[in-house]
Formats: C-alpha cells, sequence, structure tokens
C-alpha cells in the first residue's frame, strides 16, 4: 500500500444508558427522521417496525460503502482529507447519482445510448410487423 499511516474510518458512538454506545444516535437516519419522512410523502402512511429497521439498516449500509469508497478515492489522491468529490466520484461511478448544487457548476448532458445496427433491423423488423 501506498499510504499504510492512514487509519479507517470509525462511526461515532455516543455513550448511553449503562456506558453502552447507543446505535440511534450513530444512525444518520433515525426513526423519528424516517417517520417524518414517510409522513411528508402519504400523511396516512404508517410503516410496520420491520420495515422500519430494514429500512434504516440499508440506509446505514449505502452510507457506510459510499464513505468507505470516497475514502479509498482520497488515500487514492494522496489526501488525508476527504472531499466532496470523492463523494460525488463514487456516487457517479457506481450508483449513477449526481448530486446537485455540490461540486462542479458544470452541466451534464443526458447521455442517449448507442444503438446498434442489430437494435435497428430488430425494430425495423417489429414496425413492419405491426403496421400489417
Amino acid at each position: 500500500m501506498a499510504n499504510s499511516t492512514a487509519t479507517p474510518v470509525k462511526p461515532l458512538m455516543i455513550p448511553g444508558p449503562a456506558g453502552r454506545a447507543s446505535p440511534e444516535v450513530s444512525q444518520v437516519l433515525t426513526k423519528k427522521k424516517l417517520q417524518d419522512l414517510v409522513r411528508e410523502i402519504d400523511p396516512n402512511e404508517q410503516l410496520d417496525e420491520d420495515v422500519e429497521e430494514m429500512l434504516l439498516q440499508i440506509a446505514d449500509d449505502f452510507i457506510e460503502s459510499v464513505v468507505t469508497a470516497a475514502c479509498q478515492l482520497a488515500r487514492h489522491r494522496k489526501s488525508n482529507t476527504l472531499e466532496v468529490k470523492d463523494v460525488q466520484l463514487h456516487l457517479e461511478r457506481q450508483w449513477n447519482m449526481w448530486i446537485p448544487g455540490y461540486g462542479s457548476e458544470e452541466i451534464r448532458p443526458f447521455k442517449k445510448a448507442c444503438t446498434t445496427e442489430a437494435h435497428k433491423q430488430r425494430m425495423a423488423l417489429i414496425r413492419k410487423t405491426t403496421k400489417k
């Protein structure tokens, strides 16, 4: 490894009752925030306890994987600081996500998928058979 002195990022754990770390405090998305988000979408909707737990776990796993990959990108550019561009690059490349309002101001054009000749021939055949 080029930078063996880098230490992995550990989540912030705040001691709760009886000196144990409270996982609710270390989560970015809490049950209350999730419930508020659901109410914002549909005021009459109520999530089951199991569904809430699953969504919170998925959110935590996603955040952890994005931060880990972004830290690897920062290390790759030989930096000890995690920057927005590291997170953006990972989200763009792995998840095809762009977060508006952060980072570069360049306008991203919509990329139209290239159509192969075989696809064009199949589509022409479909059009021809549907016209009959």
